[in-house]
């Protein structure tokens, strides 16, 4: 497939010939407060298995798309407009976050969002609510989340709110995982972080994808590591996806690399030499 929109998005047979992706968002446009138009006919699919990027600069759409999925966007006065989301065909936009946990989709917010006052191991407990699971089902769900995150069991009587950025980042992973999700929406996983646990990160984040067989749609504006992890890219700007295809030919496309990625044709240049929009972005002629 190439890096241009074309009418497999409307057929259904992008990414390599896929008839059902997981997840599939149609043509939605989201208004904020009745009047600010964010999104503006947003189409992407997740396939069954898969990662799937959704770049793009700050403010470019990737956290209200996310919002938009996982109908959060009714707490923050926005709402979806117009086009559908389907979760594995049934359309979900119209159901509430509880139902949508019930189905196996489950959202990593931006920034974390743990709660201070708990342990860390109470916080990973909060996201079970959604299950009838006894107490020995309980402490199996805990042993697979402490499997794929050894930290987490050496600071699990740790309050929430003392963990370090990279903990905090690993327990809100691990508590959409104890719901259990088929499809999980990652919201800029490496915000505030080192290089060193971003890297951390998104190799938990591979080993889900690898042996639980779980769906990402990864919000990043790192676009560098979220291109080297995902099988599939969307890359957002104003509103609007205005590229898409796979993760590796987006890697190596010239304006992405450019915008994206700080590397011109000659190479990864220093600040003081970058020439900002030397070339104007084509998507956008």
């Amino acid at each position: 497939m190439t890096t241009e929109r074309t009418t497999e998005r409307t057929t259904g047979r992008g990414m390599g010939g896929i008839e059902a992706p997981c997840l599939s968002v149609r043509n939605i446009e989201v208004i904020y407060e009745h009047v600010i138009l964010v999104l503006k006919g947003v189409s992407l699919q997740v396939p069954e298995g898969k990662i799937v990027a959704l770049l793009g600069a700050n403010g470019a759409g990737k956290s209200t798309t996310l919002k938009a999925i996982s109908t959060l966007l009714r707490a923050e006065r926005g709402e979806v407009s117009k086009g559908e989301v389907r979760l594995r065909g049934e359309r979900v936009d119209q159901l509430t976050p509880n139902e949508l946990v019930k189905r196996g989709l489950s959202q990593v917010m931006e920034g974390r969002h743990c709660f201070a006052h708990l342990s860390i191991e109470d916080n990973l407990l909060t996201g079970a609510y959604t299950r009838t699971l006894s107490r020995a089902g309980l402490r199996l769900e805990l042993e697979r989340v402490y499997h794929y995150f050894p930290r987490l069991r050496e600071r699990r009587a740790t309050l929430a709110g003392y963990a370090s950025g990279g903990e905090q980042q690993m327990c809100a992973l691990g508590r959409a995982l104890m719901a259990k999700p088929s499809v999980i929406l990652l919201d800029e996983p490496s915000m505030g972080l080192a290089p060193q646990i971003v890297a951390e990160i998104f190799g938990i984040v591979a080993d889900l994808n690898r042996e639980e067989k779980v769906s990402f749609l990864l919000a990043e504006q790192n676009a560098s590591v979220a291109l080297r992890h995902a099988d599939f890219a969307y890359i957002l700007e104003n509103g609007r996806v205005v590229m898409e295809g796979a993760a590796a030919e987006l890697a190596d496309n010239a304006d992405v690399r450019e915008f994206y990625l700080g590397v011109s044709s000659a190479g990864r240049g220093g600040f003081r030499d970058m020439k900002f929009y030397r070339r104007r972005k084509r998507w956008l002629a």
